[in-house]
């Protein structure tokens, strides 16, 4: 069973969304809150950074892991992004890695992020969406 999640518009204009298990985002289009297309972009770079850690972690430790910086080319003519950009940033300086290290931790993080990220799976392909609208009196 999936998690039940919900938005409520607040009465300044702002939105929240929550979540069965307590969790909790605003969101709007005012200045210093994340838009619905930006919190699409954070979904993109926090599955690529869950998905990430173990592989990061085995390689330089507990704590570690990437920067993943997300941005997209949005259509404006059609109202959607045509493609998303994600680089992954691992900050390694400090483990004395060799180049056969770094490339065995590149693959590795690779293989890990196209395996279990779930929201990069989901925008690789078409994803209907249905909408029910009810309108309680």
């Amino acid at each position: 069973m999936s998690k039940r999640l919900w938005v409520e518009k607040n009465k300044d204009g702002s939105w929240d969304a929550f979540s069965d298990d307590g969790a909790h985002i605003k969101f709007g289009h005012d200045r210093g809150q994340f838009s619905p297309g930006d919190l699409m972009k954070i979904a993109l770079a926090g599955c690529a950074a869950l998905s990430s850690e173990f592989a990061i972690e085995h390689a330089l430790g507990e704590g570690h892991g990437a920067k993943v910086v997300v941005d997209g080319t949005y259509d404006a003519d059609n109202d959607s992004y045509i493609n998303f950009n994600e680089q992954v940033m691992i900050d390694a300086t400090d483990a004395s890695l060799s180049e056969e290290d770094v490339d065995k931790l590149k693959k590795r993080v690779k293989a890990h992020i196209e395996k279990g990220c779930t929201v990069m799976h989901t925008y690789e392909q078409e994803t209907p969406v249905r909408m029910d609208i009810e309108v309680r009196r």
